[in-house]
């Protein structure tokens, strides 16, 4: 009997799943999932994605156990899987999603392709996000997103057979088994469709109406962000019926709902940007170990200072702002795309330090971790990509704008409870004698700055700017643009604000 295997990876669900339901249509279908030790080794892989993950595929177990199927979840190698599978149960096909992932997973595809060619297995890939593959020209890609986008999502299959996997399942390792680091976010959010259907209707249906004027805000991003993130990045949801969903929400709001309508409308727009950069990551590889403009190779590389990276893994670079989202990042594994932002930047200009370790380390961090979206933005907001207007946020003035009365600052870090609002954001600069009578360690409970913050980021803008101003660096700049840049028209500027700087701020898309 020929069947086909449907390899589920970053499409942790039944419904608009491609793969599964060509596979169906052709026959007999095996389910499985490898949990691969080499990924899980990655210095971008954490415990919570694990953790997320296995939620996730309880969930498609449940559903295809009630479809008379069932899940099999292996552990080991991709091509060593496939190759004693098809040793036991000769199949034919191999059904899977495409995946923009690190360069590991795009390494791991390229031997499952040769794995195929020389076994005789048609190897079938079916687009997963608004990504294209083997794009010629950026011209087009626009409208493919808006084709893409607009067909039908696909139903769950109405006739599946299922075949079993020939050797007795085993329980997928534990976490430790895979050498994972031991802690995780305590309040990070759980995996499976079902959380995620939940936060989706949740969203459209009343916290989208608060998402154009809180996602920026620390205090208010939380509940007015989408928090779908992670539920797409592993495919709990497919990116088409989200968008389907928010349109479909859009037509049904009444003419007086304009503020809900235009917080839908700016999701939209960032869907549009989350496969915006994963395409960047898609044409070129690359750019997840070495700088989008090859020009700026060499600007901080040599420079890597391991206290401030401790420092600032720490939560203690004491610059509160800093410090309190590297503590909800600990405990939450979420932060708001401009908060986000600021980290990366205090990274990159007053600590000087190079995007490929701090990215390494964020990745980690964040649940939602989406490579072709992640390392993009890592670059553009160090400034190696030679084509984004550089982003160097004062944690300073972002704790005055967003963070005024140090509410999310005092709930994330203890000591900054008992500092008063005349010290709140610069809280080093308090006496000594005051910190003791606070019951504060000066230099203990009250982080001294690593460094001085505005000659830092002088210094650091110099250097960057002395780079951009190169003209070979600048020759070099309208290649890139030809390849990654946008072609869509950014949105009119507001007035005093400049197109450039708005379009910049609309791809600061690191959360949705």
């Amino acid at each position: 009997m020929t069947y086909s295997v449907v390899w589920f990876k970053r499409d942790l669900r039944l419904h608009d799943h491609a793969a599964l339901t060509a596979a169906a249509s052709r026959g007999p279908v095996l389910c499985l999932y490898i949990v691969e030790p080499s990924m899980w080794a990655a210095g971008d892989a954490a415990r919570q994605h694990y953790h997320f993950i296995l939620e996730s595929l309880r969930e498609v177990y449940r559903m295809l156990r009630t479809l008379g199927g069932r899940l099999h979840v292996v552990s080991g190698e991709a091509t060593e899987v496939l190759t004693r599978l098809h040793a036991a149960a000769p199949f034919d096909a191999l059904f899977a999603h495409e995946e923009t992932g690190n360069d590991l997973s795009f390494q791991r595809d390229r031997a499952v392709a040769r794995w195929c060619r020389s076994n005789g297995v048609q190897w079938r890939e079916f687009q997963q996000f608004g990504v294209v593959r083997r794009l010629q020209s950026r011209d087009e890609w626009q409208a493919r997103w808006e084709a893409f986008v607009g067909t039908a999502s696909l139903p769950l299959p109405a006739a599946l057979r299922f075949v079993a996997l020939p050797w007795a399942d085993s329980p997928p390792p534990d976490a430790d088994a895979l050498g994972l680091p031991s802690t995780e976010p305590p309040m990070r959010q759980r995996g499976g469709r079902t959380s995620a259907l939940h936060t989706l209707e949740d969203f459209l249906g009343e916290r989208s109406q608060q998402y154009r004027g809180g996602i920026s805000s620390p205090l208010l991003a939380p509940s007015a962000c989408s928090r779908l993130s992670p539920y797409i990045a592993f495919g709990c949801l497919s990116l088409r019926e989200v968008v389907q969903a928010t349109r479909l929400q859009i037509a049904q709001l009444p003419p007086s709902a304009a503020r809900h309508r235009a917080g839908l409308n700016a999701f939209i727009s960032r869907l549009y940007w989350h496969c915006h950069f994963i395409q960047k990551l898609e044409s070129e590889p690359e750019l997840e170990y070495r700088n989008l403009h090859r020009g700026y190779d060499g600007l901080r590389e040599a420079d890597w200072n391991p206290e401030h990276f401790a420092a600032l893994a720490a939560g203690r670079t004491g610059w509160p702002l800093v410090d309190a989202c590297v503590a909800m990042l600990r405990e939450t594994g979420w932060l708001n795309f401009r908060m986000r932002a600021m980290l990366v930047s205090v990274a990159a200009y007053p600590l000087w330090l190079h995007w490929r370790r701090v990215g390494a380390w964020l990745a980690r961090q964040f649940l939602d971790y989406e490579p072709g979206i992640h390392w993009p933005q890592m670059q553009m907001q160090s400034g190696t990509t030679g084509i984004n207007i550089p982003r160097i946020y004062n944690p300073i003035k972002q704790a005055r704008d967003h963070d005024p009365q140090g509410r999310f600052v005092r709930h994330w870090l203890p000591y900054m409870q008992q500092v008063p609002d005349s010290w709140l954001f610069e809280p080093w600069r308090m006496p000594a004698e005051l910190q003791q009578r606070l019951g504060l360690t000066p230099n203990v409970d009250v982080p001294q700055p690593l460094v001085g913050l505005e000659q830092a980021t002088r210094q650091a803008r110099q250097r960057l700017y002395a780079l951009r101003a190169d003209p070979a660096v600048k020759a070099a700049k309208p290649a890139i643009v030809d390849k990654h840049g946008s072609r869509k028209r950014p949105p009119r500027p507001r007035a005093g604000k400049s197109a450039s700087r708005n379009a910049s701020i609309a791809q600061l898309n690191l959360a949705l």
